[in-house]
């Protein structure tokens, strides 16, 4: 075929009556599929072209009842039905039941998106909710306690051959923490124990049980810190016992409350100890200044106590050491000890109690208490001499916070 339907003149294109004709069938066809603009959006009576084929029954409806116009694409749609049922898919009951038909409104897609578009982030807008700020004051203050109430009894029968007597026993404690520290300076610590024993006596025919323990004791601390360990503190510490003591079988009394009372203030310095994983904690006063005031009531105990006849108080100023530490072996063994030493380099007074847990559950205990002193201010004994020495072992109940 020689014949050429477009014919170059010049820098124009001039088109031939046939091939114009063409691209005039392109159009019409192209309106007749499409709504008339650039978008190519479907005409609804066509999305039926380029869906699934499916059997439609408004089709049959629309053949079998007078009166009811036919769409473009009836015929051909029943010519199919009839000549290829094979390739009928799907019914229009089972798109109903899917859900209604969606129209064909959408735009023409390219048919390879830019994958700049498809790779590009999206800005993801944050949802922003109201919300309420609360403001807690700090609590800079601590409270801890421990309790315990422990008993023993022991059994003598009368021909022992050691001798000795049955008697009951039974000891209480508390011991009470209220410290603060706002987590920059200033720290200032405060605890008070109280102990009480009590002992039944067969051989005493003058009183039915003696005091075996009495101690009331406050510890108060004032600390501005130097370092991360160390603190410049000043210490006060007062104590005395609240019953009155007696020999067996005789009304002599050899304590009281008020007799003796001491009383040591001291400046120096703390280190907080905090060693073996948190395992072994507490403190290390270091005072090279020290006062310290003993008071005793009853004038008749002056002289037992270190005071000259007739005194009520006694004056001194010297240096002192406490040591406090609390060291956990376990969940079940707990190590307290306390040594207190103060001097004026002409007397000293040593004190170092040692009690040892051993904690069996949350509520029962037993207590090995150890108690070593010594202070050559008081009478001098034939056999120890200047030293003094306590200790018991108690089984019982107990609780710490």
């Amino acid at each position: 075929m020689t014949a050429q339907h477009n014919i170059t003149k010049g820098n124009r294109l001039t088109v031939s009556p046939f091939v114009q004709r063409y691209m005039d069938s392109l159009l019409v066809a192209r309106d007749s599929v499409f709504l008339p603009d650039s978008t190519f959006q479907l005409k609804q009576s066509y999305a039926k072209l380029f869906l699934p084929l499916t059997f439609y029954s408004d089709i049959a409806h629309r053949a079998f009842t007078p009166g009811l116009e036919s769409m473009p694409l009836d015929s051909a749609l029943a010519h199919i039905y009839l000549s290829r049922p094979d390739l009928v898919k799907s019914t229009q009951t089972k798109l109903e039941e899917i859900g209604p038909t969606r129209e064909v409104d959408d735009r023409v897609k390219k048919n390879r998106p830019n994958l700049v578009d498809k790779v590009a982030p999206k800005a993801i807008e944050a949802d922003i909710e109201p919300m309420s700020l609360k403001i807690y004051r700090p609590n800079f203050w601590n409270f801890s306690g421990d309790y315990y109430l422990q008993f023993l009894q022991n059994f003598i029968s009368d021909n022992w051959y050691r001798g000795g007597e049955s008697n009951y026993s039974a000891l209480g404690s508390i011991t009470l923490n209220l410290n603060y520290n706002n987590k920059q300076k200033v720290k200032w610590d405060n605890k008070l124990e109280v102990k009480l024993g009590m002992q039944t006596s067969k051989g005493d025919s003058l009183h039915n049980y003696k005091v075996t323990e009495d101690l009331l004791r406050y510890t108060g601390k004032l600390g501005l810190q130097a370092t991360k360990k160390w603190y410049y503190t000043l210490q006060f510490i007062a104590y005395t016992q609240a019953m009155r003591g007696y020999n067996t079988n005789s009304n002599e009394v050899y304590t009281d409350f008020f007799s003796p009372l001491n009383m040591n203030i001291s400046v120096g310095m703390d280190y907080n100890v905090d060693w073996f994983k948190h395992r072994l904690k507490g403190t290390v006063h270091l005072a090279p200044a020290a006062y310290n005031m003993k008071y005793v009531d009853r004038l008749d105990l002056a002289e037992r106590y270190g005071l000259e006849a007739g005194n009520h108080f006694l004056h001194d100023i010297g240096s002192e050491i406490t040591v406090d530490l609390t060291w956990k072996f376990s969940d079940m063994i707990k190590w307290k000890t306390r040594l207190y030493g103060y001097t004026t380099y002409k007397r000293s007074e040593i004190e170092w109690e040692n009690t040892i847990t051993f904690q069996f559950n949350r509520y029962i205990s037993t207590n090995l208490f150890l108690y070593p002193r010594f202070d050559d201010a008081s009478t001098r004994n034939d056999k120890l001499g200047y030293f003094q020495f306590k200790e018991y072992l108690s089984l019982g109940f107990s609780y710490s916070m």
